[in-house]
This record gives C-alpha cells, sequence and structure tokens, in this order.
C-alpha cells in the first residue's frame, strides 16, 4: 500500500534564482525521486508534494540554495484561516510530534520584512492553543514549528499585511553551512579566477557527482570545483595549461599576501578540507591536444563556462 501524498514547503535563500531549478532537478534525477513541484517564478518558495519524507531529506541533505524544508500544516492568504486550518489539522499527525517527553520551539521567519523580538513572541503566544507539552527548548530541540509571513517581492513597497502565512513542522535543512565551510575567504590557495563556493557545490550537484565517481575539470585552475566533487565524494583528477597556476607559483591573489607560500596548491586545499583521499592528480595539458587514452573515461566533467568559452 503506497503512501498518501503529504505537502511541504521548499523555503530557499534568495539568491542565484537562476540555479535553484536546475540544481533540485539533478538531485532529484541523481535519486530517481518522483515529487510535484508547484512554483512561481522568484518566490523564495515552493510547495511541493511527495510520498514519503527521506525523500524530502535526501534532497536537503545535498541541496545548498535550499534553507530548509517544513511538513505543512497550513497555509492560506488570511490569518484567520491559517489558524483554521491549524486548530482542524489532525491531532494523531501533531502527537507523532508533539508529546510530553519531546522538546519542542516554535521559530518566526519572514520575508522582505523585520519584527523585533517582541513582536515575534507575540505571534508564538497566538498559537497557544496547540497542544504543546513538552519542554521548550531554543537548541537542538526534538520537533521545531515554523511560523511563516511572505510580504512578497518588493521591499520598497511592503505591504500591511502578507500575501501568504505558512505553518508547519521542521523536517530537515539545506546545506547552506556548507557554503561558509568551503568559503574562498578561509581558503589556503585560491586565485583570480577561483570558483565562489555556493556556485561550485551547484556545479557538482547539477553533475549528479556522488560516492565514488571519477570527476574532470579540464580548466582546474585553482581547484575549486574539484573540492565541492571530492566534499561529495567523487574522486578528482584536473588539467591546465597553467603551470604556474598549478604549482602555485603565481602572483598571490589576496592583497594582503607578498609572496605565495610553500603549501599554495591544490592540495593543499584537499589537505585542509581533509579530502586528500579523494584527490587523483593535477596535470598540465594543452585541451587542443588530448593526452587521453581513447577508452579513457569519466562519470562527470564539470568547468568553468567562461574559461570553456575562451
Amino acid at each position: 500500500m503506497s503512501e498518501k501524498p503529504i505537502v511541504y514547503l521548499f523555503w530557499f535563500a534568495h539568491e542565484h534564482l537562476d540555479f535553484r531549478r536546475a540544481e533540485i532537478n539533478s538531485i532529484l534525477e541523481m535519486y530517481n525521486i518522483n515529487i510535484q513541484i508547484n512554483a512561481q517564478k522568484d518566490y523564495p518558495y515552493w510547495l511541493v508534494t511527495a510520498t514519503s519524507e527521506d525523500a524530502i531529506k535526501k534532497v536537503a541533505n545535498r541541496a545548498v540554495s535550499l534553507r530548509f524544508c517544513l511538513e505543512l500544516w497550513a497555509s492560506s492568504e488570511k490569518l484567520q484561516d491559517l489558524h483554521n486550518g491549524l486548530r482542524l489539522y489532525p491531532l494523531e499527525k501533531i502527537r507523532k510530534h508533539i508529546t510530553k517527553d519531546k522538546s519542542f520551539k516554535v521559530s518566526i521567519e519572514t520575508f522582505c520584512k523585520h519584527f523585533s523580538q517582541a513582536e515575534k513572541i507575540k505571534k508564538i503566544e497566538s498559537f497557544s492553543y496547540l497542544p504543546l507539552e513538552g519542554p521548550v527548548k531554543l537548541k537542538n530541540p526534538d520537533t521545531t514549528l515554523c511560523y511563516i509571513e511572505f510580504y512578497g517581492l518588493k521591499p520598497n513597497n511592503i505591504p500591511d499585511e502578507p500575501y501568504m502565512y505558512f505553518f508547519g513542522r521542521l523536517v530537515a535543512n539545506g546545506q547552506r553551512e556548507l557554503i561558509q565551510k568551503l568559503s574562498l575567504k578561509n581558503r589556503n590557495f585560491i586565485g583570480n579566477t577561483s570558483m565562489d563556493a555556493q556556485l561550485s557545490i551547484i556545479m557538482a550537484n547539477q553533475a549528479n557527482v556522488k560516492s565514488s565517481d571519477l570527476v574532470l575539470d579540464p580548466f582546474v585552475g585553482s581547484g575549486s570545483l574539484l573540492v565541492a566533487a571530492a566534499y561529495f565524494g567523487g574522486y578528482t583528477l584536473g588539467t591546465d595549461i597553467d603551470f604556474l597556476m598549478l604549482h602555485g607559483r603565481t602572483r598571490p591573489t589576496r592583497i594582503t599576501q607578498k609572496v605565495r607560500g610553500k603549501d599554495d596548491s591544490i592540495i593543499a586545499n584537499m589537505n585542509q578540507y581533509e579530502l586528500t583521499s579523494y584527490h587523483l592528480d593535477v596535470l598540465v595539458s594543452d585541451f587542443s591536444r588530448p593526452m587521453w587514452h581513447s577508452n579513457f573515461r569519466v562519470d562527470a566533467i564539470i568547468t568553468d563556462q567562461n574559461q570553456l568559452s575562451e
């Protein structure tokens, strides 16, 4: 017997909008996940229908454009209708996640508007009719409930009331913290054309890079794309015509750095993130003269489009 479809809310970071759909579609393809998506262009949220919460978690465990996913308990264009919908939400479904033995918290999210802490507390108190019996725990609770108000896309023309209200249970967070972890600001070895960490991760997702894949960047530069591919378990290989870059002998990119360090190299980046075992090698190569055996095959090729066009 198949599971009954459940509506989830995907809430995105409002950046790199053109890559959002491509990243999610690639992850769905990689895991052979079938979901129904109801989305409006440029909105920070999607309504997603799926039969498996595990499938939703798989998507969130790879997606860097995604902030979080909710199991949607109620949504409406009117606040009173939202509360009415919550009052009608089946109690047995709430009891699966809210009991005397489970800690919880209620978080407030807004889009295009900010509230003071006092205002947020007042909004939280408006849900006092819910059977929230367990202890409140603000850090790492067993269950997180989320209330969201969406005020549109025009920060210079904010309406008095939201266009949409949402309330639901947090199912999973996206991989936004990975952006900071792989940030170029903290990376040992970078160059003038080093790919932004977030875009590198999105490209690795679009290439469906998974554990044990062989991944090639033919214009590798300082290896940003290889770092993202290795993080997802791909064995990485790169080539580049720039001998000085591959050997860390170019002029330093950071204005505070006068000379390159002895460990300025792609392998140093892999060491930094404890990904050395996924790094095969980088080679000096002119791409106009193929160096590979005719039977050489890789699972994915990821590279900077600007480099490719040149």
